[in-house]
């Protein structure tokens, strides 16, 4: 009786032992590996929902992630899947564009607006290296290559080259980079000589939200889930509460945007990420009706017939009149010059980086509250504009 009585225990235990993880994981690791593995165990307890972002999907496994870029870079014709493995398990046998251990401990940035993704989720001291310093406005990062911490293994100029010589030396964990088109033979370069390379497609998504989600993507590198929700909640909310507080405005005044180059006005069209985020902040925007994500290429003429008496304008790239008129003498005959005429680069750095294309687009509701500021200044009587200024008269 007690033998069977014992087989029976045992027999309980055996099946319990079986049914219930080793460990249960009540949060993402964010710098060890796993030392003993159990497959019943969830090693991603935080994951992130994507809501806003088309561009990136996530599928969460128990030890792994699969992560698709929908569309990597303009016309391409298939997406690219990346699988990240949590470190100290074994990897799935399926195809991928790339299998990447997280969390990645080092990082190359190929472009700055990842850098305030990286600082939101406390991993800016995992970069080590940057396409170039020119143009970028962090104050820690600018630190750091003072003091040889992170170099430069770029043109340097925001070019196609890439240093690979630089890149084998410090053997990083995961290097982010874009590609604009087939044309661009940085990718590929950097994917020949057999380097874990990333490619994020933020600059793809054309709605405010949708850019600033790509700090989820960032995070799926290094297991960073749990801040990447809480942060990009927060600016949704913030955004949302903005664009409904814009639609309680009496008025909805006529904007119009950009500067021309080379006797072409690239007007960002109707569905862009300018047009949404202008009509968002109640703006009526002239061009509001085309369904354009990007640019429209018009001449002066067109621009004047259509804008000439426009309330406002903005995301004038100079910085005063004085260089706006430098442009073209026919840009005063605009009603907005005087007065009402906005430049998007507040906050640029000596050599010309914006910080509206590097912190501005990871922080919409920033951008939003800059505009309904403009366009209806009692919503907002308390808000300082931050990316955006008046044309200064010099």
């Amino acid at each position: 009786m007690k033998s069977r009585l014992s087989l029976l225990l045992l027999l309980i235990v055996s099946s319990l032992s079986l049914a219930v993880p080793a460990f249960a994981q009540d949060r993402n690791t964010t710098a060890e590996c796993v030392t003993t593995y159990d497959a019943n165990t969830d090693y991603f307890p935080d994951k992130v929902t994507v809501e806003a972002a088309a561009g990136f999907s996530v599928e969460y496994h128990n030890n792994y992630k699969v992560v698709t870029v929908n569309t990597p870079w303009q016309g391409a014709e298939a997406p690219l899947t990346y699988v990240l493995v949590q470190c100290g398990t074994p990897a799935p046998e399926m195809e991928s564009t790339a299998t990447i251990e997280v969390p990645v401990n080092t990082v190359v940035s190929m472009s700055t607006s990842f850098l305030p993704h990286l600082t939101a989720q406390g991993l800016l001291d995992k970069v080590v290296a940057v396409d170039s310093m020119l143009y970028t406005n962090n104050e820690v990062l600018q630190a750091r290559f003072a003091a040889d911490a992170v170099v430069e293994v770029g043109g340097g100029g925001g070019g196609t080259e890439v240093n690979i010589e630089k890149l084998i030396d410090l053997q990083p964990g995961l290097i982010l980079t874009q590609r604009f088109s087939a044309d661009d033979t940085t990718y590929p370069t950097i994917q020949e000589a057999g380097l874990p390379v990333v490619i994020d497609a933020d600059f793809l998504d054309v709605s405010p939200l949708g850019l600033a989600e790509w700090g989820k993507f960032i995070s799926l590198f290094f297991n960073t889930e749990a801040l990447a929700q809480e942060q990009f909640a927060g600016v949704q909310a913030r955004y949302e509460e903005l664009a409904t507080l814009a639609k309680t405005a009496d008025s909805l005044p006529t904007v119009f945007a950009g500067t021309p180059f080379d006797s072409t006005w690239f007007m960002p069209g109707g569905a862009s990420y300018l047009g949404t985020l202008i009509r968002d902040a109640g703006g009526n925007y002239l061009w509001g009706d085309d369904e354009s994500t990007g640019s429209l290429f018009l001449d002066m003429e067109t621009v004047l017939d259509t804008a000439a008496d426009a309330d406002y304008w903005v995301n004038i790239f100079q910085t005063s009149k004085s260089e706006v008129l430098g442009l073209d003498e026919r840009l005063r005959q605009f009603a907005a010059f005087e007065n009402n005429a906005y430049t998007n680069n507040a906050r640029m750095n000596a050599n010309g980086g914006s910080d509206y294309f590097e912190n501005g687009y990871a922080n919409p509701d920033v951008l939003l509250a800059d505009l309904v500021k403009i366009f209806h200044p009692n919503l907002l009587p308390d808000h300082e504009l931050v990316y955006y200024a008046k044309l200064a008269a010099g």
